[in-house]
């Protein structure tokens, strides 16, 4: 009897079932230990910076951190994440105080304790709401780029008090796109995060370098901008044939993953193609890339040409190097539409289903007569205003500190003892 016993919890021990609650139960401990050691109870800071997502959306606050440590010298930040995979993250990449606050009660006791003035947030998550629920802060969206993708809008900016925009170009945006706004919310504060010197990813080569960088396919139709599928291969094709080039290939890094046939075929030729190029260059510093990782904003001092679709990457990529000349693709083959809905596209060729046989040609004159110069930097201070590179952080930092003032001064005339902010927890 006592072998039979034995032998049935051997064998619930060593089922499948118990294994995975096992390993759920030794996560809960991690996170219990990670919430205990950064309980945030040293924190002393004025400006709260919340992300709620999971260490698969961090990127979307990854690019800030730079902007945040520069910030820090000024007004004190502290990062409040809701995910232990996201803290993780961020202890990897910097020394800003961090605090995990798993539950919603443990949060809004942590924000009641403190004199807090400001909260930042890179995205419209979930959560972001348990957080907006705390009367006494000014809250303030960020967003965590700046493109003509419809998803830069959303609904979700009438809750904040104030969002954080780039220029006229995003204010248009938002004009066009909801009903009931109060354009008042909106600050225009340029890109701070393109402000940050990086160093350089992408050593330079004794010819032009042409980079190819589209974006994925989106979570739906609407905002699926992707050239991959349709263009990619002809585009990197047409690419390899340019004499005195190299071409890099850095797409985003979700078309590594994707699990759309069409998108996982076209980059999988495109890898080829690559290959089989290389096989004959024997010099390193001209033979063509594939950089799936890598941070692309420290690549374009070394770009000469930029190939890419509608995302903050052409975008980033005029804020910087405005001189040099951009390529956009439009899978929709509605150039009036895209001239309408990303003012870039009217300064740069386009690369559709009408116009992609004849891309050899289009390269070759794009690297050796640039006659959009002048359109380019237009439309420059269109999307990111006046002023050069470092502009973008002295707005930022001006709109902070003006807001923490504010906030100050009509936080004497208030007294803030509850909220009406509700948890999704039982």
């Amino acid at each position: 009897m006592k072998n039979l016993i034995r032998t049935t919890a051997l064998k619930a021990v060593r089922s499948s079932a118990w294994k995975k609650t096992s390993k759920w139960i030794r996560g809960t401990e991690r996170w219990n230990q990670l919430e205990d050691e950064f309980d945030g109870s040293y924190v002393k800071a004025d400006v709260v910076v919340y992300f709620g997502d999971r260490k698969s959306k961090f990127y979307q606050l990854k690019q800030w951190i730079p902007v945040l440590e520069e910030l820090h010298r000024t007004h004190k930040v502290v990062l409040v994440l809701r995910k232990g995979s996201a803290l993780l993250q961020a202890r990897e990449l910097t020394r800003l105080p961090m605090v995990l606050k798993r539950k919603f009660d443990p949060l809004h006791t942590f924000y009641h304790a403190n004199d807090f003035k400001l909260a930042l947030y890179v995205n419209n998550g979930m959560t972001n709401f348990q957080s907006l629920g705390f009367a006494p802060m000014v809250h303030v969206h960020v967003n965590h780029g700046e493109s003509d993708k419809l998803s830069m809008v959303s609904n979700q900016a009438k809750s904040y008090d104030r969002v954080f925009v780039a220029g006229d170009a995003a204010i248009n945006r938002y004009r066009r796109s909801l009903i009931d706004f109060d354009e008042s919310a909106l600050v225009k504060v340029g890109r701070p995060q393109l402000d940050i010197d990086r160093p350089t990813e992408l050593e330079p080569s004794e010819v032009k370098t042409i980079m190819y960088a589209p974006t994925w396919e989106g979570e739906n139709d609407a905002n699926n901008y992707t050239s991959v599928d349709l263009f990619g291969p002809q585009i990197v094709a047409a690419a390899l044939k340019v004499n005195g080039t190299r071409l890099i290939y850095k797409p985003h890094p979700r078309v590594e993953a994707s699990n759309d046939p069409a998108m996982a075929e076209a980059n999988a030729r495109i890898i080829e193609l690559i290959e089989d190029a290389n096989e004959t260059i024997t010099d390193e510093s001209q033979q063509h890339q594939i950089l799936m990782q890598g941070e692309i904003l420290a690549m374009f001092d070394t770009v000469d040409l930029l190939i890419t679709d509608i995302s903050s990457v052409g975008l980033d990529f005029l804020y910087l190097q405005s001189e040099k000349p951009l390529a956009l693709t439009d899978r929709r083959d509605d150039t009036a539409k895209l001239n309408d809905e990303a003012p870039i596209s009217r300064a740069t060729p386009i690369i559709d289903h009408s116009t992609i046989d004849g891309i050899d040609a289009l390269l070759d004159e794009m690297l050796s007569n640039d006659t959009t110069a002048d359109a380019r930097r237009e439309l420059r201070r269109h999307y990111f205003g006046e002023g050069e590179k470092g502009t973008s952080t002295v707005l930022f930092t001006e709109a902070i500190a003006g807001l923490i003032a504010d906030r100050s001064v009509e936080m004497k005339k208030f007294h803030f003892e509850s909220t009406n902010a509700e948890s999704n927890e039982e």
